[in-house]
């Protein structure tokens, strides 16, 4: 695992370091170096969604919650990681209006996502103290 992680690492850092000297001759050039290191190292790492996800989906059999509890769980993750990466792409581009409203989408989104979690929940405090 470690190993990896310092594969990972030193990728990411000389991607950086050949963006940057992309960037005084071909700004394109420099975002595609970038795009490409975020989509290697961004594929390698699904490498790890295996033993997680199967850990998780075991600790969730243990508590007996619905399986949408958790599938809501994975959505809110991806969203989170996908708005993340956007927004810092399009702040590498010097484009930070453009981060700015892809991380407001991904919130909002999130709060969408979460609203039938929200109203199980109130359902429950509600049956709880009446």
């Amino acid at each position: 695992m470690m190993e990896e992680t310092v594969t990972a690492a030193g990728v990411c850092i000389v991607a950086a370091i050949l963006a940057t000297l992309l960037k005084q001759y071909c700004k394109e050039q420099a975002m595609l170096c970038t795009v490409s290191a975020c989509v290697a190292v961004g594929l390698a790492a699904t490498a790890y969604l295996t033993p997680i996800a199967e850990t998780m989906g075991t600790l969730f059999a243990k508590t007996q919650l619905p399986n949408a509890y958790l599938e809501v769980l994975w959505k809110a993750l991806g969203i989170c990681y996908l708005t993340a990466i956007a927004g810092d792409l399009c702040q590498d581009c010097g484009e930070s209006a453009l981060a700015r409203t892809v991380e407001l989408w991904g919130r909002l989104t999130l709060v969408l996502l979460s609203l039938p979690l929200l109203e199980t929940l109130l359902k429950t405090v509600t049956e709880v103290l009446s």
